[in-house]
């Protein structure tokens, strides 16, 4: 993937430097006393990678509810230098912010053409745990989006750990996750993500199979943002292939063989490898928001 170090957004909010936004101990990597077990630890990190889920704080506040923590901290100064960054971390805050730049004008693009004005998501780089408008965010929950505030929160030591399970970390594969939840700002926007909720609530029998068509269409939007981007001439067939596999890393059938050895459609809330792998294709060659209609096709027979 070519793209220009060195650039810099007004939509980052770098929290490197902050104290941390609080909010609940450590957690265990041992069997006993509450522990979850190394096993357990990863499954959840890697099921949360690419949700709006913090699985992780989620378990550490006694599996309790979806409800926001409401945090009494002041907001952290915009653009705080984060002193102690690694040359490699360094390299991430630049690819993430040059993807985030790239896909917020790739889509006012997109939804101009539609007569929907686009609203800029701010992407929050943090270290350890901050806060946010949908409670605690933790390193352990990995990248997600809130759409209580519209901002993507990541804390770029997540990819040391996703290269310690075997995940790809390469910049196409970063992009996508990237790339992903701001497909989650679009649903936002379009008002896709707040009609699944109300159906999932009149519907809670179809509650599984509703979060695999949201998280589908997510992984159909990224792959309609490479296929439109600014930069579109420097995403290379071998990107492609290293977003696939990011993205076939997180279906539900690869994580529960991993963590249980048995796989079970019935439980799937994201979506199959293949079913990933099939929906971000889509996105990238169909390249408009009417090719990730993943709810009528995906057989839930409701239309966004």
């Amino acid at each position: 993937m070519d793209w220009t170090p060195g650039g810099s957004s007004e939509d980052v909010e770098d929290r490197r430097g902050d104290s941390g936004g609080g909010g609940g101990g450590g957690f265990s990597f041992g069997g006993g006393g509450g522990g979850i077990g190394i096993v357990g630890f990863l499954v959840l990190l890697v099921i949360s990678l690419v949700t709006g889920r913090n699985f992780i704080g989620a378990f550490l506040s006694g599996g309790g509810g979806s409800a926001p923590v409401q945090q009494s901290r002041p907001a952290p100064t915009q653009g705080s230098e984060a002193t102690s960054a690694s040359p490699q971390e360094q390299r991430s805050v630049e690819l993430v912010t040059f993807v985030l730049n790239d896909a917020q004008a790739t889509w006012t693009a997109i939804l101009a053409d539609q007569n929907v004005r686009y609203r800029k998501a701010k992407l929050v780089l943090f270290r350890g745990s901050t806060y946010s408008g949908c409670g605690t965010a933790q390193a352990a929950s990995g990248p997600f989006y809130c759409p209580a505030d519209e901002k993507v929160y990541i804390d770029l030591g997540f990819w040391d750990e996703l290269a310690r399970m075997g995940g790809s970390t390469a910049d196409f594969a970063q992009s996508y996750v990237l790339a992903h939840e701001l497909g989650h700002h679009i649903q936002n926007i379009l008002g896709i993500e707040a009609k699944m909720r109300r159906l999932q609530q009149q519907q809670p029998g179809e509650r599984n199979h509703l979060s695999v068509d949201l998280e589908l269409q997510a992984d159909c939007f990224a792959g309609v943002w490479a296929h439109n981007s600014e930069h579109k001439s420097g995403i290379h067939e071998a990107d492609i292939d290293e977003g696939l596999k990011a993205a076939a890393a997180v279906g539900d059938d690869h994580i529960q063989k991993m963590s249980r050895g048995t796989i079970s459609p019935e439980s799937f809330t994201h979506g199959s490898s293949a079913q990933r792998q099939m929906w971000f294709r889509r996105g990238l060659d169909g390249g408009t928001v009417a090719s990730c209609n993943t709810f009528a096709e995906q057989g839930s027979g409701t239309n966004y």
